[in-house]
């Protein structure tokens, strides 16, 4: 009985940090630009500009 309720005490105790662990890179993912048909991505100003034919 001592061994189960040990077990159990422990796997409580971890599971908020396995939580945090999986969530680190919550908020920095990388996703790419994307402009609407007829512009392009600019990197110098960071905006999408028209195409110049």
């Amino acid at each position: 009985m001592k061994i189960k309720t040990l077990a159990i005490a422990l796997a409580l105790t971890a599971a908020p940090s396995l939580a945090l662990a999986s969530g680190c890179m919550y908020g920095k993912e990388k996703q790419a630009m994307s402009c609407a048909a007829g512009t392009a991505y600019d990197s110098a100003t960071k905006t999408c500009l028209p195409l110049s034919t």
